[in-house]
Formats: C-alpha cells, sequence, structure tokens
C-alpha cells in the first residue's frame, strides 16, 4: 500500500506548481475522515496545552459593586435585587448555625456554603420554577429561592419527624418533588448522568420546553460520569445547563492537583458544548449567563457548560 502510494505521488508531481498556485483548499483536498473537522497541515507540531492566555471570565460588576457597561446590567427590579440579598445573607446565617451544630455534634455532618452564595441565586433567580434542578452538596441556596421553609433546612438536617425522609438520608442531602428540586446524591457527579441521558433527554422527547440545570463542584467535574454525561448531552442535543461552582479546592483537594488544563470550561467545546466563564461572584454575572443559557437550551436543545468561578 504504501509503494502505490509513493507510485500515485510520483505521478503527481507534474501538476504540483499549479496546485500551489491554486491552493489546497478544494474540497478533494480537506480532509474527508469522519471523526473530527479540520484542515490538514504539512508541518508536525503538536498542540500546546496552554497555547492560549485563558478562557474570559464574563462580569457584570467590578470589585467595588458597580456595573461596568450599563448595557450587561439585568435591570432587575429594586425589589428582586433586594430579594437576592437578602437570600444570600440568610444562607449564609443558616450555613454558621448549621456548621457550628455539626462541630457540636448535634447533626453528623455538614457542607457549607460559604462565598458561594452568588452562584446559588443567581442562577436559580433566572430559571423557570418549572426547570428541573440535580444538585450536589452546595445548593441550598437554589432551593431558598424556591422558598423552600428554613425549618424543613433544620428538619433534613437534625433528621428529626418533620424530616421529609424521615431521617433515612444524610445531612444536607436536600430534594423536593413540588419544588422540582431531585433529591441530593452522595457518591459524586452520579448527578451528572441522571441530569443529561435521563431527565434532559426525555424533556426533550416530551417537547415539554423545560431545562434541566445540573450543579457541581470542579472536583466532580474530575469522576468519568462528567465526561459520560457531557458527551451524552451533546451528541443527544439535550436542554440542559450544567453548572460547574470552581472553588478551587473542591473538598480539599485543590485544582493544582486535579487538572493541567484551562479549568472547567475549556473541556466544553471537546465535547461540542457552548461554553462560558462567568465571576461566581457577581450576581448579576451569574444571571444573565444563565438566563442566556436557559433560554438557548430550551429554544435550540442545546447543551451549555457555564464554569462559575468563585472562592
Amino acid at each position: 500500500m504504501a509503494a502505490l502510494r509513493a507510485l500515485r505521488w510520483r505521478r503527481r508531481l507534474p501538476g504540483l506548481g499549479l496546485r500551489r498556485l491554486l491552493g489546497t483548499g478544494s474540497p478533494e483536498e480537506r480532509p474527508q475522515f469522519p471523526g473530527a473537522s479540520a484542515e490538514f497541515a504539512e508541518r508536525l507540531e503538536f498542540i500546546q496545552p496552554q497555547v492560549l492566555s485563558g478562557i474570559p471570565v464574563y462580569r457584570v460588576m467590578d470589585r467595588q459593586g458597580q456595573v461596568i457597561r450599563q448595557s450587561e446590567d439585568p435591570q432587575l427590579p429594586k425589589e428582586q435585587v433586594l430579594k437576592l440579598y437578602k437570600t444570600m445573607t440568610l444562607l449564609n446565617t443558616m450555613d454558621r448555625i448549621l456548621y457550628e451544630s455539626q462541630r457540636q455534634g448535634r447533626i453528623s455532618f455538614y457542607m457549607t456554603n460559604y462565598g458561594e452564595e452568588g452562584t446559588h441565586v443567581g442562577s436559580a433567580a433566572a430559571l423557570d420554577s418549572s426547570d428541573l434542578v440535580f444538585g450536589q452538596y452546595r445548593e441550598a441556596g437554589v432551593l431558598l429561592v424556591r422558598g423552600y421553609p428554613l425549618e424543613l433546612f433544620m428538619a433534613q438536617c437534625y433528621g428529626n419527624a418533620r424530616d421529609p425522609r424521615q431521617g433515612r438520608q444524610m445531612p444536607v442531602h436536600y430534594g423536593c418533588r413540588e419544588r422540582h428540586f431531585v433529591t441530593i446524591s452522595s457518591p459524586l457527579a452520579t448527578q451528572i448522568r441522571k441530569a443529561s441521558v435521563g431527565a434532559a433527554y426525555a424533556i426533550k422527547r416530551a417537547d415539554a420546553s423545560r431545562a434541566v440545570v445540573c450543579y457541581f463542584g470542579e472536583g466532580a467535574a474530575s469522576e468519568g460520569d462528567a465526561h459520560a454525561g457531557f458527551n451524552f448531552a451533546a451528541t443527544l442535543e439535550c436542554p440542559i445547563v450544567f453548572f460547574c461552582r470552581n472553588n478551587g479546592y473542591a473538598i480539599s483537594t485543590p485544582t493544582s492537583e486535579q487538572y493541567r488544563g484551562d479549568g472547567i470550561a475549556a473541556r466544553g467545546p471537546g465535547y461540542g458544548l457552548l461554553s462560558i466563564r462567568v465571576d461566581g461572584n457577581d450576581v448579576f454575572a451569574v444571571y444573565n449567563a444563565t438566563r442566556e443559557a436557559r433560554r438557548r437550551a430550551v429554544a435550540e436543545n442545546q447543551p451549555i457548560l457555564i464554569e462559575a468561578m468563585t472562592y
């Protein structure tokens, strides 16, 4: 086969000058491989992992809370902005009480949401109340936005008689059918496959005009379930928003020990996902990104990956 190729190549040599003049952009000179969309290259060159400066972080406000570009201001009513602020402070207060309860031995387990309040509240405010939410450990703010009462948060963590799960779940493993919030599962990243392959595809088949929003941390993105979920969502064209909270440390492992690439958003294009990186401490940026992602997911059956940088 190699000898036959060499013979054919020699026969083509006289026409090389003409081909150079005409260029190699004709359809017959482009790669015909079904597995990728690319052009031929005549130089041996490996793609460097840090060839780009990094995906930019979308923001609306500066560090002093001033809107940078008025065109990006979501123009939310004052009452709604106050509600977002009160929800974030309420979540912070609840965290302190329950975390101290865990340290005192009153409850067995707790995961705080410190520094990530904006990711919960900003994203939840941009969703429709019928959208299905799959959470992990740090999405209590999403339930607060949807009206989940404080009494039930406390009852679930303490596992008392008022706990809707009757003490059969670990603390912070919330769930609420009426608020379309799927009960949290302990193993990391299992919700990604359930959300993308199961729920989002079922919603697409039912043409229900709803979206699925799947929350996870950058630590869960290191699990194989994340890669499978991204690929299935893209190939099946599911109406899902993958929302990654990147706080830099997962539960206890820094990102320097988790990956060498440019965060989680950089993985999206490799799977065919629309991707964006936002300032997770900027509630308006999170709101804008989630609202547009949700719109595209429902209107175009387009899976989208949001990476919210926070700490």
